[in-house]
């Protein structure tokens, strides 16, 4: 049976680094997204940091508008945040850890240390029918605990795989790592994606574990845009993951 292609979503928060960098109103994030899913990204992805860094609240409400495809809204897991997701209605809120001194997110989202706040509000997005996503590290008891909250799908944290491959060393270890936590949250009926520190390079290994189902992939993507256009940056991102497949 040939296996149904990895989707893969685009995460846009490096163009909005961009437009803030100068206080221009360009380059538009909500352009990207529409240049990226004309290329053949399957969704979107856009983290509405607390520090609103770079994607702003106006970009998330016109991401929604205008999108034709899934809209995956990153945040952290917080009362405000829940607040503007439930105005905003995405496709699927993907929570996520945050501290303001990181230069991205490290880490995955302490589920097991969550308690009944994080269920709460994981119970206030399900009740409004969005779906909930854990960016959790790939360990079997997260992804146990994950399973527990009423979430539908996690996202794998593939920097230590990424950090591995650049070092060439441990890389076999962090892909069993991720094939553990993969296998485990398929068999407790999770959908499973994974993202963090992707590039054409290295995401071959990735889109061979067979329970990954999606791919959130950013900052790499956006690099390569510099030399191979936007378009060209995510048509090379699929072929480097249809190279990959089994």
């Amino acid at each position: 049976m040939t296996r149904t292609p990895v989707r893969l979503h685009v995460n846009i928060d490096h163009v909005a680094t961009l437009r803030n960098a100068r206080g221009t109103p360009y380059p538009d994030p909500v352009e990207a997204a529409t240049v990226c899913l004309g290329a053949g990204a399957d969704g979107i992805t856009a983290h509405l940091r607390e520090d609103r860094r770079h994607i702003l609240d106006d970009d998330v409400f016109r991401l929604r508008r205008a999108s034709t495809r899934t809209l995956n809204l990153e945040m952290a897991a917080t009362d405000e945040m829940v607040r503007i997701a439930l105005e905003v209605r995405p496709d699927v809120v993907t929570l996520v850890p945050e501290r303001r001194e990181e230069r991205t997110t490290e880490g995955g989202l302490d589920v097991r240390g969550g308690g009944d706040a994080l269920g709460a509000r994981i119970g206030r997005l399900v009740a409004a029918g969005i779906k909930v996503s854990l960016f959790i590290a790939p360990d079997e008891a997260d992804v146990e605990a994950s399973a527990r909250t009423g979430a539908r799908q996690i996202e794998l944290h593939t920097g230590e795989y990424c950090h591995a491959y650049a070092a060439a060393a441990h890389v076999d270890a962090e892909v069993e790592r991720l094939s553990r936590g993969a296998a485990r949250g398929h068999a407790l009926g999770l959908e499973v994606a994974a993202g963090h520190g992707l590039t054409r390079g290295n995401v071959g290994r990735v889109v061979r574990i067979p329970e990954i189902v999606e791919l959130n992939i950013g900052h790499a993507l956006i690099a390569d845009a510099v030399f191979l256009s936007l378009a060209g940056a995510v048509k090379a991102m699929r072929q480097a993951m249809l190279e990959g497949a089994p």
